[in-house]
């Protein structure tokens, strides 16, 4: 199903990539029911524009249907009603990422000012769209740890955008990435504990220590693409479902997309799946089923850059 044509994209430069993500799940014995919700679909946004998107479930569902999240991402419900031993899911899209404008650090507003000014925000798509993010979630709770650490980035009177930058560099460099050392079930405070983790601890890190000081952050998933351009190193976290953080620097900067995996703002090499207060609202792929006896999980994600 392909959505509607997305907004305007602001960026000048841009990159078209055809995204295939492929998702199997092989159970120990029959299944007779299972229920899913996917977040598999790529958003529009403003830097991005979706020509093609198409999903393809095995075996084929007796119920499927999709609708559009409270934080605007598209989600599809499937019941599979018959027995099966595997369940597969097959994402592919075409999708056009721009670069965000160019910021100047230093030239945006005091991070205190931006806190200070969500008072004035009102109505529902500035408001509360901003707003919301400001508040704890299921995986991101506010802490002294947090917040001690996020101090020595927003110290008084920084720029809001330099402050969430050196927090990112500061969270790449000081943060090993592990993909033995956590699981989606680690609490927060083990990884800023350890320092080790991968990206979707990095990005809750980011998200938590922003709201630590009162701005909103969001939590965004997505893709990186799979082979960098001539002379530029491969990103960690290619090749499987990828992470970061947005963090609100007012209304002239807006969202800042940064990526504390790779120490970089969010690019046209970053492709946007959805987004929410944290991973337990954009998970890929969760189901519910009887049986089973246990399953094996294969994932494999392929970013093919596309010739214009």
């Amino acid at each position: 199903m392909t959505p509607p044509p997305s907004a305007p994209a602001s960026g000048d430069l841009s990159a078209r990539y055809r995204l295939r993500h492929a998702t199997e799940y092989d159970y120990g014995e029959d299944v007779p029911i299972s229920h899913h919700l996917l977040h598999l679909t790529a958003r529009p946004h403003p830097r991005q524009r979706i020509r093609r998107s198409l999903l393809t479930i095995d075996p084929v569902p007796a119920v499927r249907t999709e609708r559009v999240d409270y934080f605007g991402n598209t989600v599809t419900y499937v019941a599979v009603q018959e027995p099966h031993r595997t369940f597969s899911v097959i994402a592919e899209s075409e999708v056009e990422v721009f670069d965000p404008p160019a910021l100047v650090p230093d030239d945006s507003s005091a991070w205190e000012h931006v806190r200070d000014s969500l008072r004035g925000l009102t109505g529902p798509d500035d408001g509360a769209e901003i707003t919301q993010y400001c508040f704890d979630s299921a995986l991101v709770a506010s802490s002294p740890e947090l917040l001690d650490y996020v101090r020595v980035s927003f110290t008084p009177g920084r720029p809001a955008v330099a402050a969430a930058i050196d927090l990112m560099n500061r969270i790449n460099h000081e943060f090993a990435f592990d993909p033995t050392a956590t699981t989606v079930a680690t609490p927060l405070a083990s990884v800023m504990r350890n320092r080790r983790g991968v990206c979707q601890d990095f990005a809750h890190i980011a998200v938590g220590c922003a709201r630590a000081i009162g701005l909103p952050a969001r939590y965004v998933s997505g893709y990186l693409r799979t082979l960098p351009p001539p002379g530029q190193p491969r990103l960690v976290g290619a090749d499987v479902s990828h992470a970061w953080a947005s963090v609100w620097c007012g209304a002239t900067a807006g969202w800042l997309d940064i990526c504390p995996t790779n120490a970089c703002i969010a690019n046209r090499d970053f492709i946007t799946m959805a987004w929410g207060r944290d991973y337990d609202d954009v998970s890929p792929a969760r189901g519910v089923l009887l049986g089973g006896a246990g399953h094996g999980l294969t994932v494999s994600v392929d970013v093919e850059p596309l010739e214009d």
